[in-house]
């Protein structure tokens, strides 16, 4: 009798591990198997959701343990998809498990978890259980049976009557139109002359949203020629990268809503991502105003369910559009034909914890495997999507002026030195009073929240720092607390000096929060709002103070970098930078770009509608050249010079950059730890001749956040491939103790 072939799979764990897994499918399960669907697996003492990759013949079968459960009917993710998370694992060096499973939407995996109960001899006891799992929402419809027979009085009848009228409704309907009616429907169902139906239904974060349809715009010449362009890749069907490089309100939009519709028309779907979930309640509406199809939104601003619901939506094909955040890339999309990275140049596509990905970069990669035209946007493009461009590795697109011939603001810098700390120089109280005199809003811009960002002793100038992290506290006037911004550390004011015991603790520095009230000061019958991270809190915060805005009930809007990014209020008129060259001094060779780019950005957010746009820029370096390119705005200039900056320091584009951080709670073995990695990379790099710079290590800018003491490797390389390489060798001979914390971030963003 011939022995069957033992069925051997292999599977991804979602853990920090190295390498897949291999289980033994039981005959009961093995029907049942297939790549993309989820498992339930033994794994150590636990039982946690593997992902399944395929089957595989790898030896040892005997020792191997069973698969103890098929979680999915169908595969949660297609073999194109795997090859999509496969090439990510691959690039940021990090385990496929935990990428897929932040692929997938959160919450719908099982782990085990134990809790204490009671025993039969009345002793505590650990049991186990499985938590987890998915999410789905039901509810219960009614639909009408005409029976002349049975029918009831009074409010039942009524409901009967509405019921055969329209057919079916769901009872959340039904309590809206009738009030309380839950025994009135029972009975109904009692009677024979309804019956209810369990639905699985989802959860629609903009189901009370209406929108009105409207129609594409007129295109000015540079408009229309981009469009033909982006039309003839479309139509080509082959992967196709362009820089859409337009000034601010030069209808980016509608070049991307006609690219799309083009894209639709063909068959094929679209994905369309912005850098924060503040942009998505302005763009959602301009998309659903325009198009019929299906449109899916998924954002961290989304509860677990709600996501699941899109997610399920995107999967099933119901929806032909998915617009969102870095997440949206994962989303289920087949046949993509258009992928949109608006504002391109914006650090938050890139992802600061876990899998350390860039949505912007992973863009091209889903559009390269897809076949797909992808459209990086902005008015302030990064130097290294610029000079790709230049260079003909991206197609280049041009919008140079605004729609309807509208004119850029009009732009003066004011020096700040020598004012003595004032938060508003007279030339921009003047402008703020004009303005509203003449009806305007103003917009306030300050990237510092809170109210105080410096404490400090009078007596023995003692500064209050937090306990766990290296940085001062910042004074929240409204939870009357000083908080740490990086661990959420927080503290009551001190009566006195916890130093010296004797002085009083005097507030400096400003944040958004002393802006808000100085302007109340300044100007006591103006409407005055805030949107920063701490108003924006909870769901729905940013639609919020956005629909105040654009209805015209705030009159002066005070803001970080959130405000900064793509929105269009055509009743702002004034624009205010207050500290323009506060992000100059951040130790990070791409500071003079950051600054360039968030002025211009901020300052594009004036003159957008019917009147002219005015912009005061208040700074400490006014001769700075990201500062004086900025407010003349002349990107061909700030890019001429930083560009021979990159080139002569030996930066991206010029170079590729990986850093390791190394991280423990005893500053003695993570400085160890952090000096054997630097001579094993020396090591490999000599062994294996590569052409790569291991700078470091050195105490990380921020030397200690979260009570943990940090360490920095830069690694610089010329050829991509060589950097990989060493990162790949080391990766596999380097150990470490399990107190010390490694990260190594390929093509790092933030360098502090």
């Amino acid at each position: 009798m011939q022995t069957p072939v033992p069925h051997i799979v292999e599977v991804a764990i979602p853990l920090p591990l190295e390498g897949s897994f291999h289980y033994l499918v039981p005959a009961r399960l093995s029907p049942q198997v297939a790549s993309g669907k989820r498992v339930l697996v033994p794994f150590g003492r636990r039982k946690v959701t593997g992902y399944l990759l395929g089957d595989t013949d790898a030896p040892g079968a005997g020792e191997l343990k069973e698969v103890l459960d098929i979680l999915d009917e169908e595969p949660l993710f297609t073999a194109s998809e795997l090859d999509f998370y496969r090439w990510i694992a691959g690039y940021y060096l990090h385990p496929l498990g935990e990428v897929i499973k932040m692929a997938l939407p959160a919450g719908i995996n099982l782990v085990s978890r134990y809790r204490c109960e009671q025993g039969e001899d009345g002793t505590p006891v650990l049991k186990e259980f499985l938590a987890g799992g998915r999410n789905v929402r039901t509810e219960r419809y009614f639909l009408p049976v005409a029976d002349e027979e049975r029918r009831p009085r009074g409010k039942g009848l009524e409901i009967l009557e509405y019921l055969l009228e329209i057919g079916e409704c769901p009872a959340a309907d039904l309590r809206k139109r009738f009030g309380n009616c839950t025994p009135q429907l029972n009975r109904l169902v009692q009677l024979g002359c309804a019956r209810v139906e369990a639905r699985e239904v989802y959860r629609d974060p903009f189901r009370s949203q209406e929108y009105q349809h409207d129609g594409p715009l007129p295109l000015n010449l540079a408009q229309s020629e981009s469009l033909t362009r982006l039309t003839a890749a479309i139509e080509a069907s082959a992967f196709s990268p362009f820089l859409l490089h337009g000034v601010t309100g030069s209808g980016k939009t509608e070049v991307y809503l006609q690219s799309i519709a083009v894209a639709l028309a063909a068959g094929r779907s679209a994905l369309v991502m912005v850098p924060e979930i503040a942009l998505t309640p302005q763009l959602v509406g301009r998309f659903k105003r325009r198009f019929d199809c299906g449109i899916a939104v998924l954002h961290s601003g989304l509860s677990d369910g709600e996501r699941y619901d899109e997610w399920r939506r995107i999967r099933r094909g119901e929806a032909s559009i998915v617009i969102g955040a870095r997440s949206a890339l994962f989303a289920p999309l087949t046949e993509v034909g258009v992928i949109v990275v608006d504002e391109e140049h914006e650090g938050s596509y890139k992802q600061s914890e876990g899998v350390r990905y860039n949505a912007r970069d992973l863009a091209l990669v889903r559009g390269k495997l897809a076949g797909a035209v992808v459209i990086l946007g902005s008015a302030t493009p990064l130097v290294t999507s610029y000079h790709a461009a230049m260079n003909g590795k991206l197609g280049y697109l041009q919008l140079p002026d605004r729609v309807r011939e509208l004119p850029m603001p009009q732009t003066e810098m004011l020096d700040a030195r020598r004012q003595k700390g004032e938060v508003f120089l007279p030339p921009l109280i003047e402008a703020m009073g004009e303005n509203l005199d003449n009806g305007g809003q103003t917009l306030l811009f300050l990237n510092r929240r809170g109210f105080a960002t410096y404490l400090v002793c009078e007596s023995c100038g003692h500064v209050l720092r937090c306990p766990n992290c290296e940085v001062t506290l910042t004074f929240h006037r409204l939870k009357g607390k000083h908080v740490c911004h990086y661990c959420d550390f927080s503290m009551l004011p001190p009566k006195n000096c916890p130093h010296c015991g004797d002085g009083e603790i005097t507030l400096l520095g400003r944040g958004t929060e002393r802006v808000e009230e100085q302007v109340q000061q300044l100007f006591p019958h103006a409407r005055v709002s805030r949107m920063d991270r701490d108003t924006t809190r909870g769901k729905g915060g940013h639609a919020r103070v956005l629909k105040e805005l654009e209805e015209g009930e705030v009159d002066i809007l005070i803001g970080t970098q959130m405000i900064a990014k793509g929105h269009d209020f055509h009743g702002v008129t004034l624009v205010g930078v207050l500290s323009a060259d506060a992000s100059l001094n951040l130790p990070d060779f791409r500071s003079a770009e950051r600054t360039f780019q968030l002025v211009t950005q901020v300052m594009g957010r004036a003159g957008r509608g019917d009147k002219p746009g005015r912009v005061l820029v208040q700074t400490l370096a006014p001769e700075h050249y990201a500062l004086t390119r900025a407010v003349s705005h002349d990107f061909q200039g700030f890019y001429q010079e930083e560009i021979a900056f990159r080139e002569e320091v030996g930066y991206p584009p010029f170079a590729h950059l990986a850093s390791l951080t190394l991280s423990a709670v005893a500053a003695s073995q993570g400085e160890h730890s952090a000096d054997e990695a630097a001579a094993l990379l020396q090591k490999i790099k000599r062994e294996c001749r590569l052409r790569v710079e291991v700078l470091g290590p050195v105490t990380a800018p921020l030397g200690k956040v979260r009570g943990r003491f940090r360490w920095q490797i830069l690694l610089k390389g010329r050829e991509r491939a060589d950097l990989h390489r060493l990162l790949f060798h080391f990766r596999g001979g380097f150990s470490h103790p399990s107190t010390v914390r490694l990260t190594i971030d390929v093509d790092p963003v933030d360098m502090l």
